[in-house]
């Protein structure tokens, strides 16, 4: 009888702006999620995870893979570059088409995804990004988070995706670490809460990060 996983994808904004501070700050901040995580037992039993990251292509960085086999090489930004997470997105819903399994009539399959985006700026391919909202909608995820970073990211745009929109002020590693942080505790969450209820409710985020309402 093999455990129900729960797929945890993270879509991150590694185009040119994120350069220097903000992208150190960021893997940083993902080396200190995977420590939190693996040191909470439901999370290391069920939680499998994706990154997906986006500049002037969307490439998936990292593979579903369960909590205690991850092992992320250094996450790196090019020097100049669009922010193609519509891309992202139709890339996402092709992975979570081929992931994650779906409950048969002798099997459960795998509890819904969550899903955290990441970008400090918006969309390059507008039109694409719009056009897969719907799409990555219709896929049931527990829930769906997204971080505006830094002074140009456009809170809106990131509510047309989920009206689960955070903010941070500033790109330095102080934030990241916070709002990965928060990632992680929200992941947490989800694995212990995963099976009784069907929206994921959220712990409240760091000082660091700001709840758009």
């Amino acid at each position: 009888m093999s455990v129900r996983r729960l797929p945890v994808y993270i879509l991150l904004d590694t185009s040119g702006s994120m350069r220097g501070e903000p992208i150190h700050s960021v893997n940083v901040g993902l080396q200190a999620m995977l420590a939190g995580l693996r040191q909470d037992p439901y999370a290391l039993e069920s939680v499998h995870l994706s990154i997906i990251t986006f500049d002037i292509e969307a490439r998936v960085y990292l593979p579903l893979t369960p909590l205690d086999a991850v092992r992320l090489a250094e996450v790196t930004a090019p020097d100049a570059g669009a922010t193609f997470l519509g891309a992202a997105l139709e890339l996402l819903v092709q992975c979570v088409d081929r992931d994650v399994r779906k409950t048969t009539g002798e099997a459960k399959g795998d509890w819904r995804p969550l899903l955290f985006v990441m970008t400090d700026g918006s969309p390059s391919d507008l039109h694409a990004y719009r056009e897969a909202i719907p799409q990555v909608q219709a896929r049931n995820f527990g829930a769906i988070l997204a971080c505006a970073a830094g002074p140009k990211a456009k809170e809106a745009l990131l509510q047309e995706l989920t009206d689960r929109v955070v903010r941070l002020d500033t790109m330095d590693a102080a934030a990241f670490s916070g709002f990965f942080k928060w990632v992680s505790a929200s992941v947490a969450v989800g694995s212990s809460s995963a099976g009784v209820t069907g929206q994921v409710s959220l712990p409240p985020p760091p000082p660091e990060v700001q709840l758009v309402l």
